[in-house]
């Protein structure tokens, strides 16, 4: 790879500055140890890149230079798209991109790109969308052939070497003697992406009957035997699971409630869940989630901890909490980086082979264990000389530890204690393993789903340091992910951040704000939750059509088309999250521009959402925030000014503790003026579990405001209500209170409002 002098100093000083300890990743090497090759990829921060960093082909990263060079020297462009933990990435990495015949050819004949889709998600959603439309499916690596443009004319996925080669030399050959049919091809393609990407406002307003229609769907892909909503592979469909979660909360439905638990379980108990260290791999190759993909995603941790947390405070399922606790404790754990971040992945890989961090033989757990230990592990996981994979076992639960502990009359939390004691010892013994690689990158959309996971598990278990631990991270984020202007970085690799935020990175991040909003009553987050959405709306709106694009407007380079990530996918989509936080903010504030923004949001994706309602969970969750409340034991009410949490005590007593915003107050229970709205409490109509025995209101304050020329009975600051509720024969988990309430300041009062908290019966988190 012939580079300018300049540029060939610039590489060795790169790679010198990577230390003593940094290891090349190829195959060729000189006798000292140091790389035969060295491309740009060297100066980039991002792991997937550095890995290709010493290939003999002569990558170019994402930017103006390679497009230049593409126009200067009228050559295509291939573009290679993937990230750090993706298992064909690497193959294709070690049969094509470091063989150098396979580089020579690319050398000669092309501008060669390489794009970590981790940090440039908006350039993978436009390339993926144009191999979809030539090959109808998808994956990674992603392979795309360019004119200098920046335009589709060619794609594909994974390719073997000897056919790649082969396509490499055709492609090559028709770029010389026909290039106007294949830059009219990249001219039809790049139309149908643009199109694609549009978001039409033509379908009729969002209801609650396509709520019921998204629930309706989700049931009937419903894996009754397996569980899951997928045949295999199967993946944990986090989005779909919170939304279920939800609608569960608000209106309850046995047929949800068995989809909800056969799922959590089945994946709980099998390998898709790390037995031994806590936390989820990305998905299960099988129907019943035993044998995993093994690498383990940030996103996959907050997403899931989420959804058994809140499946814990419906339920009250134990083993539901455990495994929230086990998942973040794995994170906090694991993936955590000194300055607080969290990092991106863990691959699936380690000393070659798949997943063999995480298998284990009968002989290496006789050899660790006691007999005693040995025997009951062997018998709880199934483990067998044979194995289930490859001679080695997946450590998983052939039947629930409840049914364990009844088949062999034990006390169910003796078996927890003695499981938590062994799988203790074997995490150790597993430490000393080579592990898979790890991916340190710190990215901004992931770790805002990390904190809400981590703030709304730290109130809901009542464990401080998983709020502590969210904090931080926020805090990391606010001071290095973020520019003196308000606008974001996506990504950070050893605390030096890169790559300009997508728009999912300011949803996210606002969101978590948010989260720690609720949890603490600090205005801070609430300040720079609004701090971030102004500069999401102000880089990513689309003012013509609503909605929010990927990616800002002014692009230095040639991009496919400027997409909008609209439906969900492996995460909540960055539009579905956009709408939640502003169905949020326009609970929490007086601003109704959050409220129109919400509804153009909506109106934007009716049509898409209308024909595929199951697509689009998360937006309709954020949906019934918006038009009816949040559900969970944190509300609010007068736009903000009035924040409402519930507590359960351990004597079948309900504390409803009312905060208000400076100048505010709400009309206590007995206000000493008929005209005016009564605090007061009571249990829904539908609420069939629960009875109200009696409720202990405070002693108001007795106030002359201007507009009454009468004293008036008032709560203001913070007020607490004790109220003695009665469990009935049809006791559920979840306790509804309606608390009725009108807000007003010193000039006027807002309209009575009803807020319904749903809250936990068993408020003790700890099994």
């Amino acid at each position: 790879m012939p580079h300018t002098p300049e540029l060939q100093q610039q590489l060795q000083q790169a790679l010198a500055a990577r230390g003593k300890d940094y290891k090349p990743r190829s195959v060729h090497l000189q006798a000292d140890g140091k790389p035969v090759y060295l491309n740009r990829l060297i100066l980039e921060d991002s792991p997937y890149l550095i890995q290709h960093a010493h290939n003999p082909v002569d990558w170019y990263s994402w930017g103006e230079e390679a497009f230049a060079a593409a126009r200067r020297d009228n050559k295509p462009i291939f573009l290679s798209i993937g990230y750090s933990t993706c298992h064909w990435c690497h193959v294709m990495e070690e049969e094509s991109f470091d063989n150098p015949e396979v580089a020579k050819i690319l050398n000669q004949y092309f501008i060669s790109i390489k794009v970590d889709r981790e940090q440039r998600p908006d350039v993978d959603s436009a390339y993926m969308a144009a191999v979809m439309m030539i090959t109808q499916h998808g994956g990674w690596p992603m392979s795309n052939f360019l004119t200098p443009e920046g335009k589709t004319f060619f794609g594909g996925t994974y390719f073997p070497p000897d056919r790649f080669a082969e396509l490499l030399l055709q492609i090559a050959k028709a770029w010389q003697q026909q290039p106007d049919a294949l830059t009219t091809q990249a001219d039809r393609i790049a139309n149908a992406v643009a199109n694609f990407n549009e978001a039409k406002a033509k379908g009729e307003a969002i209801t609650d009957a396509l709520t019921k229609q998204a629930v309706q769907a989700n049931l009937d892909s419903f894996d009754a035997r397996f569980g899951g909503f997928s045949p295999a592979p199967k993946f944990p469909h986090e989005p779909t699971l919170l939304f279920l979660l939800d609608q569960n909360r608000r209106h309850h439905s046995q047929a949800v409630t068995t989809a909800l638990n056969k799922t959590l379980d089945a994946m709980a108990e099998g390998g898709i869940y790390d037995q031994i260290g806590g936390g989820f791999a990305r998905y299960a190759t099988d129907t019943h989630w035993l044998i995993p993909h093994f690498e383990k995603m940030l996103y996959n941790q907050a997403l899931l901890a989420r959804a058994y947390t809140q499946s814990w405070q419906q339920t009250g399922n134990q083993n539901h909490q455990r495994i929230a606790r086990q998942t973040l404790d794995y994170v906090l754990r694991d993936m955590t980086s000194p300055e607080h971040g969290f990092y991106s992945a863990t691959d699936a890989d380690s000393e070659g082979e798949e997943g063999l961090f995480f298998l284990w033989t009968i002989d290496q757990v006789k050899k660790l264990l006691e007999p005693e230990d040995a025997a009951f592990v062997i018998d709880l996981f199934g483990i067998s000389k044979q194995g289930n994979f490859d001679g080695r076992n997946i450590i998983n639960l052939p039947v629930p530890i409840q049914t364990y502990a009844q088949q062999h009359k034990l006390a169910l939390a003796d078996v927890y204690q003695r499981l938590d004691r062994i799988r203790e010892i074997m995490r150790v013994e597993r430490e000393k393993r080579i592990h898979p690689l790890r991916d340190d990158k710190v990215v901004t959309a992931w770790n805002g789903m990390m904190i809400t996971a981590l703030a709304e598990a730290g109130f809901a278990l009542q464990e401080p340091r998983y709020t502590e631990a969210a904090m931080k991270a926020a805090e990391f984020l606010w001071e290095v992910h973020r520019k003196q202007n308000d606008s974001l970085w996506r990504a950070s690799l050893n605390g030096n951040a890169s790559v300009p935020a997508s728009q999912e990175d300011y949803a996210y991040f606002a969101e978590a704000c948010l989260s720690l909003y609720d949890v603490s009553a600090d205005a801070k987050w609430l300040q720079r939750a609004e701090t971030i959405t102004a500069a999401m709306l102000d880089k990513f709106w689309d003012g013509k059509d609503g909605g929010f694009f990927m990616n800002e407007a002014s692009q230095a380079v040639p991009i496919l088309a400027r997409p909008k990530d609209l439906n969900d996918g492996a995460i909540p989509s960055g539009n579905s999250v956009a709408m939640r936080v502003l169905a949020m903010l326009t609970k929490r504030t007086d601003d109704l521009s959050y409220e129109n923004r919400a509804g153009n949001t909506l109106g934007a994706l009716a049509e898409s959402v209308q024909s595929y309602p199951a697509s689009y969970g998360y937006l309709l969750l954020g949906r019934e925030e918006l038009e009816h409340g949040a559900t969970g034991t944190i509300q609010y009410a007068a736009k903000g000014a009035v924040r409402l949490v519930g507590k359960m005590e351990p004597t079948a007593v309900v504390t409803l503790s009312l905060t208000m915003q400076p100048g505010w107050h709400i009309n206590a229970h007995k206000p000493l003026d008929a005209d005016l709205i009564p605090t007061s409490v009571s249990v829904p109509e539908a609420e069939k579990s629960w009875s109200l025995q009696s409720v202990v209101y405070p002693e108001p304050v007795t106030k002359t405001l201007q507009f009454q020329q009468d004293p008036l009975a008032l709560y203001e600051n913070t007020v607490n209500l004790q109220v003695q509720i009665k469990p009935t024969a049809q006791q559920q988990h979840l306790l509804s209170l309606q608390i009725h309430l009108q807000a007003c300041n010193d000039k006027h009062c807002l309209a009575p409002e009803t807020i319904t908290l749903q809250i936990p019966s068993e408020q003790k988190a700890r099994s």
